[in-house]
């Protein structure tokens, strides 16, 4: 029996949003915008960008509709919300509220620079929100200010404490190492993350900065990572498999505390990427390195059911390729940078 062609609606194998290498896409990453109050020299330039025009953002009831229909019709059973900045979204509150509120609820995150977190934390938990991952690249005032070209690191910090008291345990803290930059601080950030039980992910490097300098030999590696870490710290693989997570885990000094690192670049897990997302302008994504995308705000605009946006969807997720390519020497870096397409 031949296999069914891209866009029939057996494309997917089924209902959830498959695609014709056997993965299944259950975890859904959301952008609620472009814009950012720091500008991370591996995200942005210390201009900024041109931001999507206001018109062109979907709406809180338009997000609210594509995350029901990702979440009721097409299996997806974890939503993060992401950026840009996601706090800086005014009606962030309400969107984790209605996303909250849906049968089956999905598990509910959020991933931000921490910057407003105090004063957000406690509303997002009341509204529903499970957990936060904060971008936190390192304890030192100077450093942050030459990575982020902003003094703001005291705010992060006591968006991090805000979210522990306010029940979002464990906070994960998301960590990019930069060579000559940051990178002597990897055993001093998992001795700050040990000390408040926070969990701490080191993330590798990717190509996916606004001005296109990325370059593979100017990025601090898994291996690195772990080399750096090892002669203050006894790791040991975590012996739980990871399944779909991005983090392989290594027990630290016995545990049950737990590092984790993200080699996107080195260590790709395409194979077990469960990921779909959705830009804050309406487009899906079936990956995060895609050159292509599937607008389902123009056609949620145009007055389609949600039958026919599910069906949309499925119909992007199927064209999935088997892996992000960054090895192969045809590789593109994406149009759109980290901030445009959420994390």
């Amino acid at each position: 029996m031949s296999a069914p062609t891209h866009g029939s609606p057996a494309a997917s194998g089924g209902p959830g949003l498959g695609d014709r290498h056997g993965r299944t896409a259950t975890d859904l990453r959301v952008s609620l915008t472009d814009k950012c109050n720091l500008r991370c020299t591996y995200c942005m330039p210390e201009a900024g960008l041109s931001w999507l025009p206001k018109p062109e953002l979907l709406t809180d009831d338009e997000v609210g509709r594509l995350v029901a229909i990702a979440v009721r019709d097409l299996g997806v059973t974890e939503v993060r919300f992401t950026g840009g900045e996601p706090l800086l979204r005014p009606g962030l509150v309400d969107i984790v509220t209605a996303a909250a509120q849906l049968e089956p609820r999905p598990e509910i995150s959020l991933t931000t620079n921490g910057i407003g977190l105090e004063r957000l934390a406690e509303p997002l938990v009341e509204a529903g929100l499970d957990r936060v991952n904060v971008s936190l690249d390192t304890l030192n005032p100077d450093t942050f200010i030459a990575l982020a070209k902003r003094d703001r690191l005291d705010q992060t910090l006591h968006g991090i404490k805000a979210a522990a008291a306010a029940g979002l345990a464990p906070v994960k803290l998301n960590t990019v190492l930069m060579r000559g930059v940051n990178d002597v601080e990897a055993a001093d950030l998992l001795r700050y993350a040990l000390a408040h039980d926070y969990q701490l992910r080191f993330i590798e490097q990717m190509p996916l900065d606004a001005g296109g300098v990325w370059r593979r030999e100017n990025m601090v590696t898994a291996a690195e990572i772990l080399e750096a870490l090892r002669p203050e710290f006894d790791l040991v693989p975590d012996p739980h498999h990871r399944g779909s997570a991005p983090a392989e885990t290594w027990l630290v000094d016995g545990g049950p505390a737990k590092v984790g690192i993200i080699g996107s670049v080195t260590r790709p897990f395409c194979g077990d990427c469960d990921r779909t997302r959705l830009t804050a302008d309406g487009q899906v994504r079936n990956c995060l390195f895609s050159r292509t995308e599937t607008d389902l705000r123009d056609l949620a605009r145009s007055g389609a059911s949600d039958a026919e946006i599910a069906e949309r969807w499925r119909e992007a997720m199927w064209g999935k390729l088997p892996g992000h390519g960054i090895d192969d020497p045809s590789f593109l870096q994406p149009a759109r940078p980290m901030s445009a397409i959420g994390g």
